[in-house]
């Protein structure tokens, strides 16, 4: 059998697979489809190796070794196996969870096509529910794997004495080689929207209320032609489930005060104004359809909060206020000012990232042009959600590209050490999990030796 190590690299392959299989048009050809293999109640296809190998070629050729044919069968029995052992142990996923992951999916896809069910149709051959319902079992799959090795790597941690060991045993010419790296920060600004605007969308929601009410209008028609949800509108506004702390809290705390079937009021969110109707409610999860109309702001806005960041990035160079402590206090994206404005590697958690990891072109290319400790003038872009924002950003450090080492690269070799102990744990897991379930392979795949001791 391949090392853990080396098997759950090809479940990331296997796992991306399995989640962007919405998102892929079907393969052109046909595969002569039968079952390969058997883990008690739980079967493996040929199909099911064929996308999967296909999507792990696709990813090699954007830089990422592909695994073999023999690999990619291992690894998906390997998920058939947990499957079957989270049954005997009693962990399982309910309904609810599996929808909320098919919707958001989904609703992601949905805005690939700006909300267009027509023109999903052309592209897949498929409807929306043909399209959910292919999905469903695969992420309820992906769910179980995922909450079963989290309950086999339950717990475990690393020590500084650990992370020094894992650096220390590995041969000095073998240690990677990081790219050069930076810490940068940003401070967001979200323009106000002047008074009129926000009054018209609040009195436009009230009428499309008015209207429902008085059975003059149906809600999800409404949401079909006027929300701005490009996710839900195709859905008549449907979200589908989402877990409780999952969706914006003014949202989240007016669709909770509502009866099943209830319309809220107008509510305003930092993505816009929603008008919202809880359909279920399931304790943990809920299920609501909404109405979204989102304020474009004028150039005024616009200018106005320019000119506000302009005095907070004066107020940092004249040494008034630490730029962190303004992130945390001023700005408007809440995914960075909890950590001072600067972007993190969320496979690190550290503030020393790639410059290519921003994945942002416009903000990659701006870094590139700066010298380290500088600050820009306030910037204008477009966030996907939200629109137009403006933000202004510091380049806080730069690291030359070397080898790894402890001082500058400690949270990466944390990181690793971390990863290289839960395989160690899931390796003895496997080697006495296999001997508690019928595992039958067919013959076509005798080669691949899978699950075989090393």
């Amino acid at each position: 059998m391949k090392t853990i190590n080396h098997l759950f690299t090809i479940l990331a392959f296997v796992g991306l697979a399995g989640k962007t299989l919405a998102q892929e048009p079907a393969q052109t050809g046909q595969v002569l489809d039968k079952i390969v293999a058997k883990v008690d109640n739980n079967i493996l296809l040929e199909s099911d190796i064929q996308k999967s190998y296909l999507e792990a070629l696709s990813q090699a050729q954007q830089g990422v070794e592909a695994p073999s044919r023999c690999d990619v069968f291992e690894s998906l029995l390997i998920n058939k196996l947990m499957v079957a052992k989270a049954e005997i142990d009693s962990i399982f996923v309910t309904d609810a969870e599996v929808m909320l992951q098919v919707d958001s999916r989904f609703s992601a896809v949905m805005q690939q096509f700006g909300g267009d069910e027509d023109v999903l149709v052309q592209v897949y051959g498929k409807t929306a529910d043909q399209l959910k319902a292919e999905i469903e079992d695969v992420i309820r799959e992906q769910l179980i794997v995922t909450r079963m090795r989290g309950k086999i790597t339950e717990g475990v941690t690393v020590s500084p004495a650990e992370v020094r060991s894992f650096f220390n045993s590995i041969p000095q010419d073998s240690l990677p080689l990081f790219t050069s790296e930076a810490t940068v920060g940003q401070i967001v600004r979200k323009p106000t929207i002047n008074p009129e605007l926000r009054d018209q969308m609040v009195n436009q929601l009230l009428q499309f209320k008015k209207d429902i009410l008085d059975g003059k209008a149906d809600f999800a028609d409404l949401a079909r032609k006027y929300s701005q949800d490009p996710g839900s509108a195709a859905q008549g506004g449907d979200l589908g489930f989402f877990r409780r702390g999952e969706l914006a809290p003014q949202y989240e705390s007016t669709a909770l005060s509502l009866r099943q079937g209830e319309i809220s009021d107008p509510v305003e969110t930092q993505f816009g104004f929603h008008m919202i109707q809880l359909l279920e409610n399931r304790g943990t999860s809920y299920n609501t359809r909404h109405i979204l109309l989102i304020p474009a702001p004028t150039e005024q806005d616009i200018l106005k909060a320019e000119r506000y960041l302009d005095s907070l990035k004066t107020e940092i160079e004249n040494g008034k206020i630490d730029f962190a402590k303004a992130a945390k206090e001023y700005s408007d994206d809440r995914t960075t000012s909890d950590n001072g404005g600067f972007f993190v590697d969320p496979t690190t958690n550290s503030n020393r990232l790639s410059l290519r990891t921003l994945e942002d072109p416009v903000l990659y290319f701006t870094i590139d042009t700066m010298q380290v400790g500088d600050m820009t003038k306030p910037m204008r872009f477009e966030d996907p959600r939200e629109g137009t924002k403006v933000r202004i950003l510091f380049y806080k450090a730069r690291y030359p590209a070397h080898r790894a080492n402890l001082e500058d690269d400690y949270e990466k070799l944390k990181a690793a050490t971390l990863r290289r102990k839960e395989d160690e744990l899931l390796e003895k897991w496997f080697l006495t999990a296999k001997e508690d379930v019928f595992i039958d392979i067919d013959p076509s795949y005798d080669r691949c030796n899978a699950l075989q001791g090393k």
